[in-house]
């Protein structure tokens, strides 16, 4: 090998050298690639994370460990470290759409539907040519109509069983209301029953009762004095009988008959 090749060489390692030296996240980021291809997604995680800490707007880097955190199913993760590079001005409007596409699904993942619908809005926006954004982007919006049909649906059952349960308690309490009436008005015949126990349930004398013991007098009038009163009568009747006797066969012109 000649003295020129050699130098040549050693040049190129110099360069090599120094830009290592001004560049050490593109040696992590290659690493945590080869990592990624071999599925060792954690090992790649933390050879992205050593490159932004190096440089901690390098695009590549917090792109690819975004990557690295979906595949370890780390979605919250996933998500914060996108966010902090979708609105990279510097960036391409292609790159920026893979960002936003990327949140969506790390925000899907999640379950957050509102969200993952407005991040693949934003990468159609930049790219309204991809299709697997226009996919997913009907789908979310799809599921997301129906969860809200369900969630309406849901808070309809629980008013109606709401006004289910006030009207049961509502009769329950009209039919406790009217019991007690009932039983009231029981227990207060049978006090007065109780009370009066010479009356039947109306309210009237027992009629075995009421025709025992002795008669009373009528008009306020002894027996005695009754008696005394007949005989008298008896008397009269007797002195009138006498007369009558005494005037038959003797008639008086003029004068009506006695």
């Amino acid at each position: 090998m000649s003295k020129k090749l050699i130098f040549t060489a050693v040049l190129a390692l110099a360069a090599s050298f120094v830009m290592a030296q001004n560049m050490p996240e593109r040696g992590l980021v290659r690493k945590g690639n080869r990592q990624f291809g071999r599925e060792r997604y954690e090992a790649s995680v933390d050879s992205y994370t050593r490159a932004l800490e190096a440089v901690p707007n390098c695009f590549e880097a917090g792109y690819n460990l975004s990557n690295a955190l979906f595949r370890s199913e780390r979605y919250d993760k996933a998500e914060q470290t996108l966010k902090g590079f979708v609105t990279d001005s510097t960036r391409t409007d292609k790159e920026r759409a893979e960002a936003y596409y990327n949140l969506g699904n790390t925000q899907f993942m999640q379950q957050k539907l509102q969200e993952a619908l407005e991040s693949y809005r934003n990468s159609l926006r930049l790219n309204p040519e991809d299709m697997e954004a226009k996919y997913n982007y009907a789908y979310t919006k799809k599921m997301l109509e129906q969860q809200q049909q369900q969630e309406q649906q849901n808070q309809d059952n629980k008013e109606q069983n709401q006004d289910n349960q006030q009207q049961n308690n509502q009769n329950q309490n009209d039919q406790n209301q009217q019991d007690n009436q009932d039983q009231n008005k029981d227990n207060q015949q049978q006090d007065d029953q109780n009370q009066n126990p010479d009356q039947d349930q109306n309210g009237k004398p027992d009629k075995e009762e009421q025709g025992e013991g002795q008669q009373q007098p009528q008009g306020g009038i002894s027996p005695q004095e009754r008696e005394a009163m007949l005989e008298a009568i008896q008397a009269q009747e007797d002195k009138t009988q006498e007369k009558v006797k005494e005037k038959q066969g003797v008639v008086v012109f003029g004068n009506k008959n006695w």
